[in-house]
């Protein structure tokens, strides 16, 4: 991590918030706190003007080819909760990312997802969206106060996304399921469903390394002198 990567009057804050981030990774597991990371990206809905030509079989059969030319589709949100300790996600598309869409998301993560956890441990990144004052504009006070007291929300430092471990699994998303032409928000979520359902099966797990201690070594940098 670079210095001027930082502005010095925020480093205290980054360095505060970092290392709420990394000690709650260094928690030992809950059942009934389960530890979920949720980030959020985009993906172009792109599809083909003129169909591809598929690969030819054989020694000297041709590649799968495509034309350059294609059709707009729109764009669609993607969320992704993952609890890397579980190797279990959720991946869900939608048109918009406001703050209804983050609450109805955070809403089916407490009720669907971890009925019967006392409280989920949600790290994410610091949008505005991101914040219990969602819930409230998504659902009656009672309903958004019942959500919010089923969270404990940690929020990644500006200029710290490397620490949401969601962002590792949404390269893993984008590298496996994303790097092509998708027409439409239906064929995204049949895709998107069939990478989860497999991704689950598998249950691939994030096992955190860099701790505290660590950050104070490596990172000192940032950390103010005395």
């Amino acid at each position: 991590m670079r210095r001027y990567c930082i502005p010095e009057k925020d480093r205290a804050r980054f360095v505060a918030q970092m290392e709420e981030v990394l000690d709650v990774y260094a928690r030992p597991p809950d059942p009934l706190e389960p530890l979920v990371c949720m980030d959020e990206a985009s993906k172009q809905l792109l599809g083909h003007a003129v169909e591809p030509l598929p690969m030819e079989p054989g020694p000297g059969g041709a590649d799968a080819r495509e034309d350059y030319h294609y059709t707009r589709g729109g764009v669609r949100s993607l969320f992704m909760f993952f609890a890397p300790l579980l190797g279990w996600r959720r991946v869900a598309s939608s048109a918009r990312r406001t703050r209804e869409d983050w609450a109805h998301q955070v809403k089916r993560l407490v009720d669907e997802d971890f009925p019967d956890a006392r409280k989920v441990i949600l790290v994410c990144d610091n949008l505005n969206t991101h914040h219990v004052a969602s819930l409230y504009e998504a659902f009656p006070a009672a309903e958004a106060c019942r959500i919010a007291r089923r969270l404990e929300i940690h929020y990644t430092p500006r200029n710290g996304s490397w620490l949401n471990v969601a962002e590792v699994e949404l390269s893993v998303l984008s590298a496996q399921c994303l790097d092509r032409r998708i027409p439409d928000a239906a064929a995204l979520d049949r895709e998107l469903a069939a990478w989860e359902r497999r991704r689950n099966d598998e249950a691939s797990k994030v096992t955190w390394q860099f701790t505290t201690a660590d950050a104070r070594v490596k990172l000192r940098r940032l950390y103010p002198t005395f």
